[in-house]
């Protein structure tokens, strides 16, 4: 793929299927040159195929493969886009999932916790460099940054800061949760440290929709999703394509929206503090894996 650096570029991660390709796909129509993230080879390609045959006004797309339990995958993905394009104009953090039972990835990391929150917060973190950090590597303009979160974070009154990974005492409802108020705060803290680099953070609740979401999540929860009343993954799609191109969600960024219009998260969503906890914890836990970021937890402090 060639990227033509007139025209805005939009990395999204699980654009193999359901609310990523769909997203994907919308940008590509209005002309965006997008580059996708997928896990499934089979998938990838098949999503990639038909993505192609909406591409218009310019607009391309291509996909790259990685298993976003593992901080190794997500760095060599991130060297990829870096190789790919220097302009970054939005990041759609969409990759995400359940199970129905606690992961240990090789790395250590509880699975769960590692593809919703440690993924997205260490690809955004090397995509787009702070103020302070690797001014060569920043995208030199204004770049969104869009979190697919969930109100299942409204059942989480606060972490468990001796158990921030659910490795000791796991519940496969509960472990999803705490990663999406993770998002949630993510987004918040982001949107306080990158206001003067022109970074632009918002969170989004997509609903209950009809994909392949549930497929490693416990009995219940695929019972309830076989009855729930589901929308197609194009609707929470049209909310990102929105949060990625509209006015109005470009400006006031640590935002939560559910159909182009902004909700109010949980209080614990809101604690200004847990965010900044939170980050200081993701890149602690970041550095024992070896992936040091320059911005250390120390100089993050309030």
């Amino acid at each position: 793929m060639h990227i033509d650096r007139n025209r805005p570029v939009a990395v999204v991660t699980g654009a193999s299927s359901g609310i990523g390709e769909s997203t994907a796909r919308q940008l590509v129509e209005l002309g965006w040159q997008v580059i996708g993230v997928g896990r499934d080879r089979q998938r990838s390609a098949a999503a990639t195929a038909r993505i192609a045959v909406a591409a218009r006004n310019g607009g391309a797309f291509t996909m790259l493969r990685g298993d976003f339990t593992l901080m190794s995958e997500v760095e060599r993905v991130a060297g990829e886009i870096g190789s790919l394009t220097p302009r970054l104009d939005v990041l759609v953090n969409n990759a995400g999932g359940v199970s129905d039972q606690r992961i240990v990835t090789d790395e250590g990391t509880e699975a769960t916790f590692a593809v919703n929150h440690l993924a997205p917060f260490l690809l955004t973190r090397r995509l787009i460099p702070l103020p302070g950090e690797d001014a060569a590597a920043r995208p030199g303009r204004s770049v969104r940054v869009i979190a697919v979160s969930s109100n299942a974070h409204r059942m989480i009154q606060e972490f468990d800061w001796d158990d921030l990974q659910s490795l000791n005492e796991f519940d496969s409802i509960v472990a999803y949760g705490r990663a999406k108020l993770a998002n949630i705060l993510f987004t918040r803290e982001l949107a306080r440290r990158g206001t003067t680099a022109g970074i632009v953070a918002q969170a989004m609740h997509p609903g209950v929709v009809a994909s392949n979401f549930a497929s490693h999540g416990t009995d219940a929860l695929q019972a309830h999703m076989a009855t729930a009343d589901t929308v197609s993954p194009d609707e929470p799609a049209e909310t990102l394509v929105w949060l990625a191109t509209a006015p109005a969600p470009g400006r006031d960024g640590g935002r939560y929206f559910h159909r182009k219009a902004e909700a109010t998260p949980a209080a614990a969503a809101q604690d200004d503090s847990a965010a900044t906890r939170l980050w200081n914890e993701s890149e602690r836990l970041l550095a024992e894996l070896g992936f040091r970021i320059a911005d250390t937890a120390e100089s993050g402090q309030k």
